[in-house]
């Protein structure tokens, strides 16, 4: 082979490397498939897990003075009748109420504790956060069969200048541990009313909206 057809080969695998380095590094984000308006079959989420600023309601059977109402602290953590800083983020009610029973249990026997989650925020990792070109970004609880137009009705959908169709949905993949970009066409949705646009939302997710260039 000559130097004309060596420079080709050698051309030929620089571009095919480049290539292949894009795809690597996850250049495009990926589609996710399209969600019904209305779920055709409700569906439990995941087990709520207590968040900071979490409203508790906590009951304890026949023990009146131990019972009380109380907000997670920032920290994590709750304090309520003869149980200083007990953590609470991190827990689902039903693991709160088993080591509240045994925190009570050196005070009174077999205590029966129960927990109720009354006004619930959530962890990070329970929540939906929209922002960018929104009316109002928040950060919203997740809940069971929610969907891209469940949380853009809540936040009040798009601002005047915002690239709807060019949203990204940042999803943790926990399988892989890393993170996942996807398009979602908030436009086609919310405007067009285009069905296939609408899509299942998970705990964790991120909604990032960009302003249109002009």
């Amino acid at each position: 082979m000559g130097f004309s057809g060596s420079f080709k080969g050698l051309a030929l695998i620089s571009v095919g490397a480049l290539m292949l380095n894009g795809c690597a590094s996850g250049g495009g984000a990926g589609q996710l498939p399209p969600a019904a308006f209305v779920a055709t079959q409700e569906q439990p989420g995941e087990e709520y897990v207590i968040g900071p600023l979490d409203q508790l309601n906590i009951f304890v059977w026949r023990n009146p003075e131990l019972s009380a109402k109380v907000q997670v602290r920032p920290d994590g953590r709750i304090t309520t009748p003869l149980i200083s800083d007990m953590p609470a983020v991190g827990k689902t009610p039903a693991m709160l109420a088993d080591d509240m029973k045994i925190a009570l249990g050196e005070y009174i026997k077999d205590p029966i504790v129960s927990v109720i989650v009354e006004n619930f925020s959530g962890t990070f990792s329970q929540q939906v956060r929209i922002v960018g070109a929104t009316e109002k970004p928040a950060s919203i609880p997740y809940r069971a069969n929610m969907t891209l137009l469940d949380a853009m009705i809540a936040v009040g959908g798009l601002s005047e200048y915002a690239a709807g169709n060019r949203a990204k949905l940042v999803r943790y993949d926990r399988n892989t541990g890393k993170q996942v970009e996807y398009n979602i066409k908030l436009s086609s949705l919310l405007k067009n009313g285009d069905s296939s646009a609408n899509v299942r939302l998970e705990p964790g997710d991120v909604i990032i909206i960009p302003e249109s260039m002009f």
